[in-house]
């Protein structure tokens, strides 16, 4: 049950209007709990499903605190992948608009020669990508000893061992560091010695039961009828979904060509995201998929994690995650914001 309302956080009163402009009614349990600690100046670790809300949960209140106080290079945001990144620069555009807050969103795939232009101006906060970063802090444009709050938003993953180092190397450089907020779907048990590390005395808030998505998720495990390749099969389950849109993900950056070219083949209208196609490449076929101009997105995990979109009927494991935490994040992609959804994964 909820404890609060927007108007119970305290929030400036031109924030509670543009909640109101953007049909916030009501706090998701997430934000229900988290917004008060994080107010507070507690070292908050935010576990719940995708589409809960986490995004708004962290932005708050460092918007409401820039609000009273503009303080330049106040809060460093770091993402495992370039899709969320710019969706929480979205979202934070969204809410401080006309309100001479400023943000550089920092990923790969950008030019680095805008990357440097932009940390040449004001920024209130800093949204990024860690090679990107690192390598704007390597550089001298980025200096990160005044920043005041480090958030790592999908921390699972910044934690594992393919970001540990690159996120110890920036909260290093973050010499007056007086918050962390750490907030994912997920939490592996073996990373909570580098939770402790990094956090001072933190606040654990979960929304239910904090692996779980939230919304109405209908989930399927279908081995493929015997005789019938699973490709064709695939085909005929995408053709039963009547042009509803459709993420389907696949191991390999191989797989993902070669399926989006046989669905392509058989009159599927499809794109493909994988780590190798460029920053505009991925945003076009974002931008397509969003907009209805394609049925299917075909991608690796690297959209597992961040693609906001609420009308996405079914994801697809044409193969078996990896893990429980990486099915649980793809699964995440359909059923969001109390909407029901479908998921399938395939067993040869």
């Amino acid at each position: 049950m909820l404890e609060h309302r927007f108007e119970d956080f305290n929030l400036n009163p031109e924030l509670n209007i543009r909640l109101n402009q953007k049909g916030y009614q009501k706090p998701t349990e997430i934000q229900d709990k988290a917004i008060p600690m994080i107010m507070k100046g507690h070292d908050v670790i935010g576990i719940a499903g995708t589409g809960t809300g986490k995004t708004a949960a962290f932005l708050l209140p460092v918007i409401n605190r820039l609000m009273e106080n503009q303080t330049d290079q106040y809060a460093l945001v770091v993402t495992p992948t370039r899709e969320l990144a710019n969706q929480i620069a979205d979202e934070f555009k969204s809410f401080t608009k006309g309100l001479g807050l400023f943000y550089t969103s920092l990923i790969g795939g950008n030019r680095v020669d805008a990357s440097l232009k932009s940390l040449s101006r004001k920024n209130h906060i800093i949204i990024g990508t860690p090679g990107r970063l690192i390598d704007m802090v390597k550089r001298g444009a980025l200096k990160l000893e005044n920043f005041k709050v480090l958030i790592l938003d999908e921390f699972d993953r910044m934690l594992d061992m393919g970001f540990l180092e690159d996120v110890a190397f920036l909260e290093q450089k973050m010499k007056s560091k007086e918050q962390t907020l750490l907030f994912s779907a997920t939490m592996e048990a073996s990373q909570q010695a580098q939770v402790t590390k990094m956090t001072n005395d933190p606040v654990m808030v979960k929304a239910g039961k904090g692996t779980q998505n939230t919304g109405a998720i209908a989930q399927e495990v279908i081995k493929v009828p015997s005789g019938q390749k699973k490709i064709d099969f695939l085909k005929h389950i995408i053709n039963q979904e009547d042009q509803q849109k459709i993420i389907l993900f696949c191991e390999t950056k191989r797989k993902v060509d070669l399926i989006h070219k046989t669905l392509n083949q058989a009159s599927i209208t499809t794109d493909m995201i994988h780590g190798d196609k460029t920053q505009k490449a991925r945003e076009v076929a974002l931008r397509k998929f969003k907009n209805g101009k394609i049925q299917v997105l075909v991608a690796t995990d690297v959209v597992a994690r961040g693609i906001d979109i609420t009308d996405i009927a079914l994801v697809i494991n044409y193969e078996v995650p990896r893990n429980y935490n990486d099915y649980v994040h793809r699964i995440g992609r359909t059923g969001r914001a109390g909407k029901s959804g479908r998921a399938i994964t395939f067993l040869d």
